[in-house]
């Protein structure tokens, strides 16, 4: 995209100062994108390939964990994704589920694993994760394709730094009638624009500073603790918030314009005393600033289910050539 691509964010920059921001539907984009990995699902299974994921879950007592399980199971049904769960028993040690993760590394017919967390007490999912084979690592958090990230090379990338780029694609692609793409002829998405990450976890907001530099963003990294954070967020042109602070994002520290990815997810008590679910941008005032903007929820959320997906698709695909 290049110069075009730099046009573009020009012209939602100004555009902006006209209206509050558009948000970015996380739903209706991993709709989307799921609509085509059914595609290309379809695709190998005409070709006698099927498209299978492993999950590893220790049961920990806690439902959410299996219902999580149960809905993944139901969207890769969906899709046709083959889904295989491997419930270990509630206090699995160290060396039972690393003993799972490597024999599901040896098995032709395992194409994606991903590992459930949290773990027992005293097993460390650093130690767990770093045992996926590289080309089944669909999470993205084995150390050999954090490096390939950084390095640029192909390589499947944290699922949640893959949804951010997607989210700011799809406000680009969007403006530009949908020529426009991450890895199109026309360049890299973010050439001359500065992109704010504010947060740097090792599995978010570490991938997403890279990933937004592999498109050529001018990448400022930091975190709640920096120092003039708010002019350092004001100088962005895109602007992602992922420090995991209800709130801390506030309208006096967006720039007019800018395009702002809310990854946050914070469990507050409203003023009706329930709990309700919060990004870390003040969502109402933010939006009367920004250009476009990502709701939480509904927004990075859904698009990250999407893009796990995503990863599983492209590994069957590898593994099938």
């Amino acid at each position: 995209m290049g110069r075009a691509g730099s046009r573009v964010v020009d012209i939602i920059i100004a555009m902006s100062e006209l209206r509050s921001a558009q948000l970015i539907d996380g739903n209706a984009l991993s709709a989307r994108i799921r609509s085509g990995l059914s595609e290309r699902v379809q695709a190998l299974r005409a070709r006698g390939r099927t498209v299978r994921l492993d999950a590893v879950l220790v049961d920990s007592g806690d439902s959410a964990a299996r219902v999580y399980a149960d809905n993944q199971a139901k969207t890769c049904a969906g899709l046709g994704i083959e889904y295989k769960l491997h419930l270990l028993p509630a206090g699995a040690a160290y060396d039972d589920i690393a003993g799972r993760v490597l024999l599901l590394n040896t098995e032709e017919n395992v194409h994606a694993i991903m590992l459930h967390l949290p773990l027992p007490a005293g097993v460390e999912a650093y130690r767990v994760q770093r045992l996926i084979a590289p080309e089944k690592d669909v999470e993205g958090v084995n150390p050999a394709n954090i490096g390939n990230i950084v390095y640029g090379r192909s390589s499947l990338a944290p699922c949640t730094g893959l949804a951010v780029v997607k989210m700011i694609e799809s406000v680009v692609a969007d403006a530009a009638t949908g020529i426009l793409g991450i890895d199109s002829p026309h360049g890299p998405l973010l050439r001359g624009k500065r992109a704010v990450v504010v947060g740097a976890s090792d599995v978010v907001g570490k991938p997403i500073a890279v990933l937004l530099m592999r498109q050529d963003a001018t990448v400022i990294s930091c975190n709640k603790y920096t120092p003039g954070l708010a002019e350092l967020a004001r100088s962005a042109d895109v602007l992602v918030a992922a420090a995991g602070v209800p709130g801390l994002i506030t309208a006096d520290m967006v720039k007019p314009g800018a395009i702002v990815i809310d990854v946050g997810v914070n469990r507050v008590k409203g003023v009706d005393g329930k709990m309700k679910t919060v990004g870390d941008a003040d969502f109402y005032r933010v939006k009367s600033v920004a250009s476009h903007l990502s709701p939480v929820p509904g927004g990075v959320g859904p698009v990250t289910v999407a893009m796990l997906l995503e990863n599983v698709v492209q590994s069957a695909e590898s593994a099938s050539r």
